[in-house]
């Protein structure tokens, strides 16, 4: 049975770089995949200059972005970019309409009818952290969680990354490919979610092809300030290097013991309430 899943993200990119892949196996399934951005994302680090001029790139980027991904519709809120800060701060010079300074119930009251028109069966957010911190993600959380409950989705996964594994990956990397140097490893030993909090684990190799198009589609945050940034970075990890990092993508679903290991956004655990736990592969 075809279901509707909604995908809410902060940003242009932010899709490519956390769900793309489940959000390609799904529509390759035939579930219809809905993609719900809060900004445009223009103040991001990029070569062209902040406001429209950006905002009309990402949007851009966006569009062809879910449409290598199979995604059946997109929903700009239309929030400013809230931008970063020193620090990951918020940045003292955001746009008036701000996301960070948006009203969470104004907010998820639009997210909620969405997902009210979409007879959503499914919404993916992120953790309370915001993933590696920033404002919006946070917010994203909050605004997320608070829509799911108006409009009385079922299934509310929190769309991270296992930092575990994350660590290994990105560490093996950084012996054969120098990080830009605003990119610093030890900073995700503090960031996402760790292993023991995670419900499921969706393998998606099979999708590495078209989740590395989902990232070359936003061209723009490739390059900015002196040089390639982590996006280009990572479309230059050789095909099994990438199926490796990338291949698998992670959510915490909170009305589910830790420990239990789902391998699909529909999938529920048995009905005896038992999870199946398994450790980690190596």
């Amino acid at each position: 049975m075809a279901r509707t899943a909604v995908f809410f993200h902060a940003h242009p990119d932010d899709e490519a770089l956390l769900t793309a892949g489940t959000m390609a196996m799904l529509a390759s399934e035939g579930h219809r995949v809905v993609l719900v951005v809060a900004t445009a994302g223009e103040r991001g680090l990029a070569d062209l200059p902040h406001g429209d001029e950006l905002a009309e790139a990402r949007t851009t980027e966006l569009y062809a972005s879910a449409a290598a991904l199979g995604v059946a519709r997109v929903v700009l809120l239309g929030y400013g970019d809230s931008g970063l800060g020193e620090g990951g701060a918020i940045g003292d010079d955001r746009p008036p309409n701000a996301f960070i300074d948006a009203d969470i119930e104004e907010a998820a009251q639009r997210l909620a009818a969405v997902l009210k028109e979409e007879s959503a069966d499914l919404l993916t957010i992120y953790d309370p952290a915001g993933g590696y911190g920033h404002p919006d993600h946070v917010q994203v959380y909050r605004v997320g969680q608070r829509a799911a409950g108006i409009a009385g989705t079922p299934i509310l996964l929190e769309a991270t990354v296992n930092r575990d594994p994350l660590l290994r990956g990105l560490r093996l990397a950084q012996r054969f490919y120098r990080f830009p140097p605003e990119f610093d490893v030890r900073s995700f030993e503090r960031a996402y979610s760790p292993g023991e909090v995670i419900t499921h684990r969706v393998n998606v190799r099979r999708f590495a092809k078209v989740k590395r198009a989902s990232m070359a589609a936003h061209a723009s945050q490739a390059t900015g300030g002196d040089g390639d940034r982590t996006l280009a970075v990572m479309l230059r990890i050789p095909g099994p290097l990438y199926r490796l990092i990338f291949g698998t993508e992670w959510y915490v679903r909170r009305d589910l013991p830790p420990g239990a290991r789902l391998g699909h956004p529909f999938d529920e655990l048995p009905e005896t309430g038992e999870a199946e736990v398994a450790e980690e592969a190596s």
